[in-house]
């Protein structure tokens, strides 16, 4: 359980947009959130998991993979010491599959077969990092989900 307190601020807007259907109101929150951590410049874990959140309340596809293309630039700047410290028990090497799986499928919806294949098999090729626990068996289902639309 986490007591970074911007990472809790973060969870508060995932939960108005994946439990009270609350889009906007999620933006908006992710939006003041963006400016307080200073944008792209701030703490890593941060910009990740907030750009990573933002990306899932967007209306526009091209801003969608804008904002997942930061989620995974930020990532790559992660430490498992950081995420531990932060109270984030999935290590580094789990944020990748949902990262890959989410820019696979703006991708897709865009019409770019071949980079939407590209992110899907590098998300595969490290779903070895996640549990079989809630989040493993989501990101799991969404790969396969994904890969049966890319045929």
């Amino acid at each position: 359980m986490t007591t970074d307190a911007t990472m809790l601020r973060i969870n508060q807007g995932v939960q108005l947009h994946h439990q009270q259907g609350r889009r906007e109101a999620a933006r908006d929150l992710f939006a003041q959130l963006w400016d307080e951590i200073g944008g792209e410049r701030g703490d890593p874990l941060h910009v990740c998991v907030l750009a990573h959140s933002m990306a899932d309340v967007q209306d526009d596809v091209h801003q969608e993979l804008v904002w997942d293309q930061r989620a995974l630039a930020a990532a790559e700047l992660l430490t498992d010491a950081r995420t531990a410290e932060a109270g984030v028990t999935l290590p580094v090497a789990g944020l990748y599959p949902s990262l890959h799986l989410n820019l696979a499928d703006c991708y897709r919806k865009l019409g770019d077969l071949g980079r939407a294949r590209e992110h899907l098999q590098l998300a595969q090729a490290r779903i070895g990092a996640l549990g079989d626990d809630e989040y493993g068996r989501l990101i799991k289902g969404g790969l396969d989900r994904l890969t049966q639309q890319l045929g």
